[in-house]
């Protein structure tokens, strides 16, 4: 535990203050697996902001008392930066769990046939779950949570419903649902998880099939912005150049070059935001 002895004003104290404000931190580090408190994590970041902010503080006040700048901008850096780089450090447990989220996504389905393959072989649910966590993948680590919470004297029920709550996915949420409504109500678990997997399948399906209408689309815009209208725009240049006189050095051919090269990388950036987040 962090050193409370600075007083009320110390950074403890602030961390702990932006913890509080922040409600939502502590589902999010445990669905991000990371494993600290909520005034931990905000201590830790706190400390990367105001090193960022005094290094470029000092690297300012270099910079101001050899210009003869007025020396508030040394201030309004250090502020800049630390508010900067804190804000960043903080987005860091949301980036880590979307990326959970689509890593379980991806592996929703293997997962839950894996599951209803062990169900359908006549082995208990608790025990397809052990097989489940110990299973290669992604989704591998999220059964493992829940056999911890077994292991630890937590109910059946109580651990699946403890994991829904803490699902980055929704798609795996669905499948829990499903079983934990079979255990309460005391239906076959394998024909809820199948008609659940079904489920899922299909919504993957719409997924690829609106991807190909998508596909289609933005390469007609990448053949037109990427590749026909910069030749042809790059062809009439030189033309025209040729004719008018104009001078034309390596310094217009290397600028055409990095805007060309910056349109490529937006569309590459596109066509992997579009791509459906399943596993063929």
């Amino acid at each position: 535990m962090v050193d409370k002895k600075f007083g009320k004003f110390s950074l403890v104290a602030v961390s702990q203050a932006v913890a509080h404000m922040t409600p939502n931190l502590k589902k999010k580090l445990w669905i991000a697996q990371i494993r600290q408190t909520p005034e931990e994590y905000v201590y830790q970041k706190l400390k990367l902001g105001l090193i960022a902010g005094f290094a470029m503080a000092i690297l300012t006040f270099f910079l101001v008392d050899k210009t003869h700048e007025p020396y508030w901008w040394i201030l309004v850096t250090f502020v800049v930066f630390f508010l900067l780089v804190f804000y960043s450090m903080m987005k860091t447990v949301d980036a880590k769990v979307t990326r959970r989220q689509k890593d379980i996504d991806r592996e929703v389905l293997f997962a839950g046939r894996f599951l209803l393959v062990k169900l359908n072989s006549g082995r208990p649910l608790i025990n397809a779950l052990v097989d489940a966590s110990k299973s290669y993948g992604v989704a591998n680590k999220y059964f493992q949570s829940i056999i911890h919470e077994i292991d630890t004297g937590t109910p059946l029920e109580e651990a699946l419903e403890k994991a829904i709550n803490y699902s980055p996915s929704n798609r795996m949420k669905k499948i829990l649902f499903q079983i934990t409504t079979a255990l309460k109500i005391g239906t076959d678990v394998s024909e809820s998880l199948g008609a659940a997997l079904e489920q899922v399948a299909e919504e993957q399906l719409v997924e690829i099939q609106r991807y190909g209408k998508k596909l289609s689309s933005v390469t007609m815009f990448y053949m037109l912005g990427a590749i026909v209208m910069p030749s042809l725009g790059l062809t009439m240049f030189v033309v025209v150049a040729s004719m008018m006189s104009m001078a034309v050095d390596f310094t217009l051919f290397a600028a055409l070059a990095v805007f060309l090269l910056i349109i490529e990388f937006i569309f590459m950036t596109v066509f992997k935001s579009i791509r459906p987040n399943v596993n063929i």
